[in-house]
């Protein structure tokens, strides 16, 4: 196995997952691909779009973008890695909810969570 890239460097993509739908999508919890910085939401989430840009891009290294959260993920290996402090900000805005982005979520949101 080659070691998973990662660059220190890169600031995230945004403050949310970039491909949720601005107008109506939604997430439980965001993650940071250590590589290139894209935001995704989690496979909690409704569209799974961090795992979806992990297995597209090839960039297996996720970090948890969730306040008080510094855990990384690597898919390729299925387990949760140690790895170098990546560039500010280093977590969703703290003001901003979870779920969220506030306003798309809906009432029921619990009940449409992907649950393994």
């Amino acid at each position: 196995m080659t070691e998973a890239p990662i660059d220190t460097r890169v600031p995230p993509s945004g403050p949310g997952c970039v491909d949720c739908d601005p107008a109506t999508g939604w997430w439980l919890h965001l993650r940071r691909c250590a590589a290139c910085g894209h935001v995704g939401c989690c496979d909690d989430s409704p569209s799974q779009h961090a795992t979806a840009h992990a297995h597209h891009s090839g960039h297996p290294v996720v970090q948890s973008y969730e306040p008080g959260e510094a855990w990384m993920w690597d898919y390729e290996a299925s387990k949760f890695i140690h790895g170098p402090e990546l560039a500010e900000p280093r977590h969703r805005p703290v003001d901003q909810p979870s779920p969220g982005p506030a306003g798309n979520v809906p009432s029921d949101w619990r009940s449409q969570l992907h649950r393994s």
